[in-house]
C-alpha cells in the first residue's frame, strides 16, 4: 500500500505541480542540512495553496515550519497585504526556513517564530493578530489536540483547519504518528458535545474512525480538514 501511495503522490507531482526552483531548492537544502524528510509532498502543497485561495486567505497560521516548504506554498496564496505566521521549535529548522522563504521572495510575508508552539500561541492571541483564515497543523503529534484547541480559538468563522498526516505512518520516512490516547483526545474535541463550531470533518488515512457523530467524508491519504 505504501508503494501505491508513493506512486499516487508522484503522479500528482508530475501532472499538477509545475517545476519551481524555490520549492525544489527548499527541499534540497533541507535534505542537505539533515532535516527530517517529512515535508508535505508537492501535491499536498498544491492542495494547501488551493484551500488558502478558496477562503481568500489574508492571515494564515502554520504550526510546524520545518524547512519552510509548506509555508512557501501557503504564502503564495495570500491576498495582497496578507501575512503568514509559522511556528517552529527548532532553531536550526527556523534558520533554514527563513533562508528558503527569503529565496522565494516571501521574507516580508512570512514571519517564522522560534519557540515551542504552546508558548508562542498565547503570545499570538495577546497580539490580536487574528482571526486566521487558515490554520495548518504539522508539528509534534502528541500535542495536536492542544494545537487544535488553539486553532479553534484563533480562527475566524468559515476558516479551515488542516492537520497533515493524521492517521497513518508518514510514507516519506517519519516514525509512527501519535498514540491511541492522542487520537482519542483529538476525536473528543470534534464531538458535537465538545464544540458546536465544527461543521464538517474530513478524516484521511487508512485507519480513519468515526469521530463522534461526524462520519468521515473522505477516506484517502492526506490532510485532515475541519471547517467551521
Amino acid at each position: 500500500m505504501t508503494d501505491q501511495w508513493t506512486a499516487v503522490d508522484q503522479y500528482l507531482a508530475d501532472t499538477i505541480v509545475k517545476p519551481d526552483s524555490a520549492l525544489d531548492k527548499a527541499l534540497a537544502d533541507s535534505d542537505t542540512a539533515g532535516l527530517p524528510s517529512i515535508a508535505v509532498p508537492p501535491g499536498h502543497g498544491k492542495l494547501l495553496q488551493i484551500l488558502a485561495r478558496l477562503v481568500n486567505a489574508r492571515t494564515i497560521l502554520e504550526i510546524g515550519t520545518l524547512g519552510g516548504y509548506s509555508a512557501i506554498w501557503l504564502a503564495r496564496a495570500l491576498k495582497p497585504g496578507g501575512r503568514l505566521i509559522s511556528l517552529e521549535a527548532d532553531a536550526k529548522h527556523a534558520e533554514l526556513a527563513r533562508a528558503n522563504i527569503a529565496r522565494a521572495g516571501l521574507q516580508n510575508v512570512v514571519d517564522v517564530r522560534l519557540g515551542a508552539a504552546l508558548e508562542t500561541l498565547p503570545q499570538i492571541a495577546d497580539e490580536k493578530i487574528g482571526p486566521f483564515d487558515l490554520v495548518f497543523i504539522d508539528a509534534d503529534k502528541p500535542n495536536t489536540p492542544r494545537y487544535f484547541t488553539w486553532a479553534l480559538r484563533l480562527a475566524r468563522v468559515g476558516s479551515i483547519r488542516s492537520r497533515h498526516e493524521c492517521w497513518q505512518r508518514n510514507i516519506r520516512g517519519a516514525a509512527e504518528i501519535s498514540r491511541p490516547a492522542t487520537h482519542s483526545r483529538a476525536a473528543s474535541l470534534l464531538g458535537p458535545s465538545k464544540s458546536n463550531r465544527i461543521k464538517s470533518t474530513q478524516i484521511n488515512g487508512r485507519k480513519a474512525p468515526r469521530w463522534g457523530d461526524f462520519p468521515p467524508i473522505s477516506f484517502e491519504r492526506g490532510s485532515c480538514l475541519t471547517v467551521s
